[in-house]
């Protein structure tokens, strides 16, 4: 497998973000690049970005997770960020995804009593871990995301998205970002999503996932995904939901997590003001949530 690595100048001077980036090997040669902060000896949380962002949309909720005593960890994706980047689309595979994510956690850190916060992409990786590895978590938090199997019709536009992420002669992935995001980003902002990718030969990871996720029964991935799933609706520790009111892709999807998982019972699910990328809308009101659950359910 080729793999490119972003130039680390790339990511020199970016705003909020004075955070040292460490660096494992996932398996497959590929290093996948973290953020650690905090105490060793506290429990984790850990923060899974989704596509085409890493671990920089977290810069608003570190601080204040931070100062409420936890150990942070922060990855970016294997094909995001600071993390190697296989050059082919083809080395792209929701299984390689939770294969590198599961080696991260259970191998590479060893870590256990974790708490969750996922979003996009990092719930349906970070959900399937779960179910691979559910005695490693002490909670879940579950913002914007879900775990299509594709037994159940996608919202059109998620597939407009789709279908546009596959045919687009330039993957532009600030735009995107801000498109998605109520507020607007600084062009400083901007420029630390456009970073880890200095040419479109950077992008084959963003470019693939929307292709990668379920929306037939028999994807390749729907087996894996339904299995999760049983584990999921046996998982009886705490799981809270922070979905945004402003998500055409995946608005309502925490009624599901609420349906189907034992562990939301009884949960104050929060709705938060935001668009898709709600920890750019609503970061420091997501952590201090994060840190209140911890709080409760500790």
């Amino acid at each position: 497998m080729e793999l490119l690595t972003t130039p680390a100048d790339r990511f020199d001077n970016l705003p909020d973000w004075p955070y040292a980036s460490q660096r494992v090997d996932v398996g497959h040669g590929a290093h996948m690049a973290f953020v650690d902060e905090g105490p060793r000896d506290a429990a984790p949380v850990l923060l899974l970005h989704g596509e085409p962002t890493w671990s920089y949309l977290y810069r608003h909720m570190i601080p204040v997770l931070l100062e409420a005593g936890h150990r942070v960890v922060a990855p970016d994706l294997i094909g995001f960020g600071r993390s190697d980047k296989p050059a082919d689309r083809a080395d792209h595979s929701f299984a390689a995804h939770v294969e590198w994510m599961t080696t991260f956690v259970a191998e590479a850190l060893d870590l256990t009593d974790i708490t969750l916060f996922c979003q996009d992409w990092g719930g349906l990786i970070g959900l399937r871990v779960v179910g691979e590895q559910p005695d490693r978590f002490a909670r879940l938090v579950i913002g914007n995301s879900g775990l299509p199997t594709g037994d159940q019709e996608m919202p059109e536009a998620f597939m407009r998205w789709q279908h546009f992420s596959q045919t687009v002669e330039s993957f532009p992935v600030s735009p995107m970002i801000q498109g998605a995001t109520n507020r607007e980003l600084t062009p400083a902002e901007l420029a630390a999503y456009d970073a880890p990718f200095p040419s479109e030969a950077f992008k084959e990871g963003p470019r693939i996932m929307p292709s990668l996720v379920p929306t037939s029964p028999d994807n390749p991935a729907s087996a894996a995904n339904r299995k999760a799933w049983e584990v999921l609706m046996a998982f009886e520790r705490p799981v809270l939901t922070t979905f945004s009111d402003n998500d055409p892709i995946t608005g309502g999807g925490d009624r599901v997590f609420h349906k189907l998982v034992p562990g939301t019972k009884g949960q104050d699910h929060t709705t938060v003001a935001g668009g898709h990328f709600l920890q750019e809308d609503a970061g420091p009101e997501l952590a201090a949530i994060i840190n209140g659950f911890v709080d409760a359910t500790g």
